[in-house]
This record gives structure tokens, sequence and C-alpha cells, in this order.
């Protein structure tokens, strides 16, 4: 007979002390992922910046990457968000946040979860207040940072795109005037 092993669950926590979900920044993140792959699910942190965060983690707070982010503390999570709410004061590049240089405050700050999504709508309603061109295309539903519309972008039944040479040539298989070279009906002749 031969030997069975036990089968190892990828992705499930193999530590007994572990949580299964954890908040993390006004998320629930699965506690049986690492530190890296958990930060990245929070709502304004990316991969990079997850990677930068855990790093600086590792260093600062002495806690390894790869470490299951539902082993960790209440007072270990504590930190991490406050490495999250605060990265450049824990020596994250300035060129990695989300918002320099705040209209507001005037500061580099970075900002997560339901903060991001409040910020951002603050900054499209200023852009339709002051009625900057940013703000005209986003209150008409326009692309708003320099893409081309012509054929991406729109709404409604229009498909296609037609040419003004296929409207002549249309005009002029029906009968009726198909431009510049058309002549006009003359008037009074029976």
């Amino acid at each position: 007979m031969a030997e069975q092993k036990p089968q190892e669950h990828r992705g499930k926590s193999q530590t007994s002390g572990a949580s299964s979900i954890v908040r993390v920044a006004g998320r629930d993140v699965d506690g049986s992922l690492n530190i890296e792959r958990a930060l990245s699910n929070v709502k304004g942190v990316g991969m990079n910046m997850s990677h930068a965060l855990a790093l600086v983690i590792e260093s600062k707070l002495n806690i390894p990457k790869t470490t299951e982010i539902g082993s960790l503390s209440e007072t270990q999570i504590a930190e991490v968000e406050g490495v999250i709410k605060d990265p450049v004061s824990a020596g994250i590049p300035s060129y990695m946040i989300n918002r320099n240089k705040d209209m507001e405050t005037g500061k580099d700050m970075h900002v997560v979860g339901n903060d991001l999504i409040f910020n951002t709508r603050q900054d499209i309603s200023r852009d339709v207040a002051n009625k900057t061109w940013r703000g005209y295309r986003h209150q008409y539903g326009q692309k708003v940072r320099g893409q081309a519309t012509r054929s991406t972008g729109r709404t409604g039944i229009t498909v296609g795109v037609t040419k003004k040479s296929i409207v002549a040539a249309g005009k002029a298989a029906k009968g009726g005037p198909a431009g510049k070279d058309a002549k006009p009906a003359e008037k009074g002749k029976k």
C-alpha cells in the first residue's frame, strides 16, 4: 500500500493563531496572504507601493514580508497601518505617493480607502466649479486626459466611422447631389 502524504491547501493558513480575515486600513483582507500581497488589496496601494511598504515594514518594524497578515497582533497591525497612512516619514520616496502637494494643505500625503474616493470626488467637483477644461470634460462625460475620441469612448448606438467620400458616393448612387461638384437644379424649366 502506498503511503499517503497530507494534502497541502494552497492559500490556507497553516498556523493555528492566524485570523482568517483582518481589517487593514478600512479593508477586510484575507489573513492567509503574506504582508506584501495583503497590502496590495487595500484601495490606493498598488503592487509597487505594497512591495515598497513590505520592505519598509521588514526593515523598520522587524516583521518579515513573508509573514501571513493574519498572524500579526493588533499592535503590529496598527503599526502597519501607520506606515500605510504616512509612508514618506517611514522612508518611502515622495514620487510613489498618490497625492503630491494637496490643494488644501500643500502637503505630500498618501490617501487610501474611502479617503481616496472622497478626495477624488472633491477634486472633480472643484474642477467643475472652477470651469476648467478638465471640469468641462468630466461634466460632459468626455475623455479627460487627451485621448482620441473619434473611435473610442462612444456612447449611444453609434457604430463605425462614416467617411465623407462614402457619404458622397451614396448620395450620387441615389441620384441626389453628391457634394461640391453637383449642379443646382435649374428653376423655371418645364
